[in-house]
């Protein structure tokens, strides 16, 4: 679904959860494959049970990636990304776990380029028992609307 949401039209504070997403022993060996990451922690089940957490863990990047894409189930045709701030992974994501994104409008600021706005999301992905696995801040570059009068 495409939709035109400017820079004036973000509320600080206003939130959205997503869908949930299990992440399965398959997306671990596929992003494995993709990105050359094969530690143990991620691929070596026997390995696994002689460290503290006793079982695979997914890759972060993997996690972050799952979590942006649920999070961007409305394109927004006048914002796009910007950068990625302050990723942190707060605690390990298993085989069989389920996250959902939260998406909190954070800050608005304005932006050096001309017409545009800097839009900063919070996002913070937490698993089926609610714990927090992953934070970090999306930043939109966004459009005004008074370029478009």
């Amino acid at each position: 679904m495409a939709v035109k949401i400017y820079f004036e039209d973000f509320v600080p504070g206003e939130k959205r959860t997503t869908t949930g997403r299990t992440i399965t022993e398959a997306d671990i060996v596929l992003h494995a494959g993709q990105t050359g990451d094969f530690y143990p922690h991620h691929m070596d089940a026997e390995w696994c049970k002689t460290q503290p957490f006793q079982q695979r863990i997914a890759h972060g990047t993997l996690v972050f990636s799952v979590a942006v894409g649920l999070s961007a189930g409305v394109i927004n045709e006048v914002a796009m990304t910007y950068g990625y701030e302050r990723l942190r992974f707060v605690a390990p994501v298993f085989i069989n776990d389920t996250i959902r994104t939260t998406i909190t409008i954070k800050e608005k600021k304005e932006h050096k380029k001309p017409g545009y706005g800097l839009v900063s999301e919070l996002l913070e992905v937490h698993n089926q028992q609610g714990q927090l696995v992953m934070v970090c801040e999306h930043l939109l570059l966004v459009e005004k609307k008074e370029q478009h009068g």
